[in-house]
């Protein structure tokens, strides 16, 4: 459901993709090693099918963040690599 993001690790940008079996509401942030959250990437209900979505972490340090995504009963975690 949710792939591992592309490049990783990644400098400055990252493209995550996801695919939805079925119409439901999906959730994707990205999280520090602390749990905070730094980003809502999506927030919406969708309908089936593949996605893709940019993460942007140019304001953020160097360092290991998570995406973390909630659809339905469903909830997966990447992590990902920020090199600057």
């Amino acid at each position: 459901w949710l792939s591992q993001n592309y490049p990783n690790p990644f400098n400055t940008s990252t493209v995550i993709e996801y695919v939805l079996p079925d119409a439901q509401d999906v959730r994707i942030r990205v999280v520090d090693t602390l749990g905070r959250e730094v980003a809502v990437l999506v927030d919406e209900s969708l309908s089936a099918g593949r996605y893709m979505v940019r993460f942007d972490a140019s304001g953020l340090a160097s360092g290991v963040y998570f995406a973390v995504m909630d659809a339905g009963n469903t909830n997966k975690v990447r992590k990902m690599t920020y090199v600057r």
